[in-house]
């Protein structure tokens, strides 16, 4: 979430709640909602790092609301995040050690391992789908769903190529 505020800092300066309606604008409801306790938090640690600094704004029928900017650490901070890669492949799959483990424990079958991540996955899918029919105006939210979605068609092929393998 951090990387996320910064960005919007960078942009302009905000306070939590126009921070939260704009993730929430941005990505619509493929993105999880953020949680406003979550981005006062976060806003905090970013400011006692230096990477944001916050003023009070005097408001005059309600109480003083407090405004974050991006500082420069902060702006470098966030060049940093946008030039590093994103993590790619996961080798270290937790269902792939369940399902190359378990034989031998009595804990488990492959084929019931493998049908029983293949449902989970095909229902995910199915809540995907309902996501993308709720935000079919934003388009930032159907690309992170058809990226989502393409992830887990390549896991059901890969399923598919365990089971070939492992029987």
């Amino acid at each position: 979430m951090r990387e996320s505020l910064l960005a919007l800092l960078a942009k302009e300066p905000a306070h939590g709640y126009e921070l939260k309606q704009a993730l929430e604008h941005t990505f619509g409801p493929a993105y999880p909602q953020p949680n406003i306790g979550q981005i006062y938090v976060t806003l905090g640690r970013l400011e006692k790092t230096g990477l944001i600094r916050g003023q009070d704004v005097s408001q005059s029928s309600r109480p003083n609301k407090r405004v974050y900017e991006i500082t420069d650490a902060g702006r470098e901070e966030l060049a940093a995040w946008f030039e590093k890669p994103t993590e790619g492949p996961r080798v270290r799959d937790e269902f792939f050690l369940k399902l190359i483990l378990a034989p031998g424990t009595g804990g488990a079958d492959r084929l019931a391992l493998i049908n029983k991540q293949r449902r989970h996955y095909l229902n995910t899918m199915r809540g995907l789908s309902r996501l993308a029919a709720e935000g079919r105006d934003n388009r930032v939210s159907q690309l992170l769903i058809e990226g989502a979605m393409l992830h887990l068609q390549a896991d059901l092929d890969w399923l598919e190529r365990c089971q070939e393998e492992l029987e």
